[in-house]
């Protein structure tokens, strides 16, 4: 019933928009192609003896090197007409938004001058999804830009295939090239361009070859501001993106390659403050300079291993994709995470990327680093929300957390002095990383497998924090509970469970902590 009563819904708007003289379109990812001789669908007649020869494997134009194309239509419902994005990096949200809005410049404003509102009808899943932040965000920075109130309307899951642009477009297209090597981009442009029917439907064509990463990511915060409105009727699969924010007070709406990304890099420049990295401005670049080549015979090694043999991804551009981040941005971010300044969670939520983006580049340059054998160490200040680090590094704020660990160390507590803390955290820490890796292998049921996320410290309470809080519970100093709420941020059973941990590393290590001559209740 919901579905059909979705179909009901979306027919009711497209009717209304096109009874207003307002644009409506339909938006889809075709199929992607591989560039090379190879065979396609269909039969197509050729002069007896003249063949098109093509390769009769896959594989023969499967590598690094492989090309493709990745079309995304538009097609205009009222005036029939088609216009086809073709790209070669990845179909991504801000991709998808991309080719709407080289779509609206191209040719949408010119077929709609009059144009106050946009409908679009797209499926549930892919580039434009409904669950997807990214899509939402781009697009609210497209109708700031544009001036349109832009609406979508998502068909139900499974049901792409009543999407008009699949029977009204992409099947001409795939009728067109039946039969024809896709041999250069040129040819792919060139034989969607000449696709005509007897209805008088036209097509245009344009390449694109901008970068669209994989692993974008949309703050909570930044989602929330945007001038979303939900339909009353699912509201999950139709909103309306407004042209201007919902109160004065709020920022118009950017996209990715509008601001995002500039705020990034700016951010990234200040991540890499001494005081952070433990390294100098020179001592940094020197050493991404000599991790580079290591970075990028872990990433064929990396390649080979998920494959099983030789790298056979195709990439999409000759010289590669251009990554959110690039290798010295990964040596920063790693080195930020293995000195405990923060958590991936909070890395990503200040970078807007994923967290699963954060946690492969991790996983990726820390055994780089292991290899060229620098150790990172740990930094004196920990941050656990997302304005502690920039007020830090503003003003050299120390965030609560590195205040209250900082009195829990005093000698009174812990009944040793601060150096020697600090020396039994560093003799500790090789023993915590063992035994989180051995554990994660016991929950699994079998070791690591190659490629997969490794060396994960836990991120609500770092090495030396967990030290220092079995050393106070083993002293008979307070209970769980004063410990946790002394912390504020953590549970009664996070802490029993790091003294459990810990406490046959200290007696390995034949430490024993003596019991204090006082006991606290709060």
């Amino acid at each position: 019933p919901d579905r059909d009563a979705q179909f009901h819904y979306l027919n009711e708007q497209v009717k209304q928009h096109q009874s207003a003289g307002e644009p409506v379109i339909s938006v889809d990812t075709k199929k992607r192609e591989q560039i090379g001789r190879l065979p396609m669908a269909g039969r197509e007649w050729r002069p007896k003896g003249d063949p098109v020869r093509v390769e009769d494997h896959h594989f023969f134009f499967s590598g690094p090197d492989v090309e493709q194309a990745i079309p995304y239509g538009i097609y205009d419902i009222a005036h029939n007409t088609g216009w086809v994005n073709v790209g070669v990096d990845h179909d991504t949200s801000t991709f998808a938004v991309e080719s709407i809005r080289r779509w609206w410049k191209a040719r949408g404003h010119d077929d709609h001058p009059q144009a106050t509102r946009l409908l679009i009808t797209a499926d549930a899943g892919g580039s434009n999804g409904y669950r997807y932040r990214v899509w939402k965000s781009e697009l609210a920075a497209l109708a700031a830009e544009t001036g349109l109130a832009i609406t979508v309307c998502h068909f139900p899951p499974g049901t792409s295939k009543w999407n008009k642009i699949e029977h009204r477009l992409f099947s001409h297209i795939t009728h067109n090239w039946r039969g024809r090597p896709l041999t250069s981009h040129d040819v792919v442009i060139e034989t969607i361009a000449a696709t005509r029917t007897r209805a008088g439907l036209r097509v245009e064509a344009r390449l694109d070859r901008g970068d669209y990463p994989t692993g974008i990511a949309i703050s909570k915060d930044r989602f929330a501001a945007l001038p979303l409105v939900k339909h009353e009727v699912h509201g999950q699969w139709n909103y309306t993106l407004l042209p201007e924010p919902a109160s004065a007070q709020a920022q118009p709406a950017v996209g990715e390659a509008h601001g995002v990304a500039d705020r990034r890099h700016s951010l990234l420049a200040r991540l890499t403050d001494p005081r952070l990295t433990g390294l100098s401005s020179t001592q940094l670049a020197d050493l991404c300079a000599e991790l580079a080549p290591l970075q990028a015979a872990r990433a064929q090694e990396r390649y080979s291993e998920q494959r099983g043999g030789r790298a056979r991804r195709a990439i999409g551009k000759l010289r590669g994709s251009k990554p959110v981040f690039d290798d010295a941005a990964r040596v920063i971010l790693t080195l930020l995470y293995q000195r405990q300044v923060c958590s991936m969670k909070l890395l990503s939520d200040m970078l807007e990327v994923t967290p699963n983006c954060i946690g492969h580049l991790v996983a990726e340059t820390r055994r780089v680093l292991e290899d060229h054998g620098h150790q990172p160490g740990y930094a004196p200040t920990r941050f656990t929300t997302e304005a502690e680090l920039p007020a830090y590094l503003d003003t050299a704020t120390t965030p609560p957390r590195t205040q209250i660990m900082e009195s829990l160390s005093h000698p009174r507590l812990t009944g040793m002095s601060r150096e020697d803390l600090d020396t039994l955290a560093r003799r500790l820490a090789p023993r915590q990383l063992a035994q989180i890796e051995r554990a994660s292998y016991q929950r699994r049921g079998a070791d690591r497998q190659p490629g997969s996320r490794g060396g994960i410290f836990p991120q609500k309470i770092g090495d030396k924090e967990r030290v220092i809080l079995a050393i106070l519970y083993l002293r008979k100093l307070c209970t769980l509970d004063v410990l946790a709420d002394a912390l504020g941020d953590v549970s009664r059973s996070l802490i029993g469970n790091v003294v459990r941990e810990i406490r046959p590393l200290l007696m390995e290590g034949g430490y024993l902590p003596p019991p204090a001559t006082t006991r606290y209740r709060t």
